[in-house]
């Protein structure tokens, strides 16, 4: 996998036009399977390829039961300087509920491990709206958080996904999803809290310190270009987005043989302004109107002028000179004004 892996890079090191890269991120599964002369031999090959910037941020997702000092210590001298834990929750009962292989005290062991070998780069996942998780249960887990101080962290609402375990209990009645009130108390909690200590709102889930946003999250959501390799990776030209196959074998079947590993999709105009108006509108930049007619055209900077006066008037977009946010009420309604926005 790893030997395919490199193939790829190799393989599309024109994918980004001779861009600087910002931003290296090992995620969207478990890559702190690999070991030290994995990820070093990964990270040296991005670097024969790619043009990176002296001061790029190296990103490893990382469960708390994988990391030992040991392992930590590996991961600073490859060169990853920002860990991002999924932590969940710091309560040992969501953990259980969740089928997480770690515990609380874990937990906190590993944030603490990561600083004392010299990670000042860190940010976990947590998760409220959890069935029976009380607004009181999910202040504690934020203050736990605080305490830890750390520089970033990103916060998800649970989500019900079809054909899912919990999906299945819930339809048995076993499990009782939490009412969308406490859902939305413990949003506001959120932001709050987030807010008095510092931490800058700056996308729908994400909050950092001043200097400690993600690059390869707010690339992401302002819409700049990205390449994924590995199975069932996706890719982002602006024009055009292409996804692997997911499976493994064939993945290193068909990339060895340069043959068909990924499929593509031509985005239309009206497509590539949806994708625009769903990612800018999450974030504290929000959208520009002198953006979507240079990249878009006059007919789209109408459409939206048109189609967001409901959304002001409701008071869940707020608009500043050519610029429009979400409010804090809009924040909750996210997808839906995204959706009303789009072209279809």
């Amino acid at each position: 996998m790893v030997k395919s892996i490199k193939q790829e890079i190799q393989l599309r090191k024109s994918y980004l036009n001779e861009a600087t890269i910002s931003s290296i991120y090992f995620g969207g599964g478990t890559p702190s399977i690999l070991n030290k002369e994995e990820i070093e031999s990964i990270i040296k090959t991005i670097y024969h390829h790619f043009t990176i910037d002296t001061n790029a941020e190296i990103t490893l997702e990382c469960n708390p039961d994988d990391l030992d000092k040991k392992m930590l210590t590996d991961l600073k001298e490859v060169g990853i300087n920002r860990l991002s834990i999924g932590i969940q929750s710091f309560d040992d009962d969501d953990l259980k509920f969740m089928n997480r292989s770690h515990n609380a005290k874990e937990a906190l062991d590993c944030i603490h491990l990561a600083k004392e070998v010299g990670f000042n780069n860190i940010t976990i996942d947590l998760i409220y709206g959890l069935p029976s998780q009380s607004n009181e249960k999910w202040k504690q887990n934020l203050k736990q958080m605080l305490a830890l101080d750390i520089q970033h962290f990103s916060a998800y609402a649970l989500t019900v996904e079809p054909k899912t375990a919990l999906k299945h209990l819930i339809d048995k009645k076993k499990v009782i999803p939490l009412d969308d009130t406490i859902t939305v108390d413990h949003f506001n909690t959120l932001t709050q809290i987030a807010t008095e200590n510092n931490f800058i709102h700056y996308e729908i889930s994400n909050f950092g310190k001043e200097g400690f946003f993600s690059n390869h999250n707010t690339a992401y959501w302002q819409n700049q270009h990205y390449l994924g390799v590995g199975p069932s990776a996706h890719s982002f030209n602006g024009k055009s987005r292409q996804w692997n196959v997911s499976n493994n074998k064939k993945y290193i079947e068909k990339v060895n043989s340069h043959n068909g590993y990924f499929e593509v999709e031509e985005l239309s105009n009206a497509q590539q302004y949806n994708e625009y108006i769903f990612t800018a509108l999450r974030t504290m930049w929000g959208v520009e109107l002198d953006y979507i007619k240079t990249q878009f055209g006059s007919e789209a900077q109408q459409y939206f002028k048109k189609q967001v006066i409901n959304w002001t008037n409701q008071g869940k977009i707020k608009q500043q000179n050519n610029n429009y946010t979400l409010t804090k009420k809009g924040k909750l309604y996210a997808d839906a004004i995204a959706s009303d926005l789009f072209i279809v």
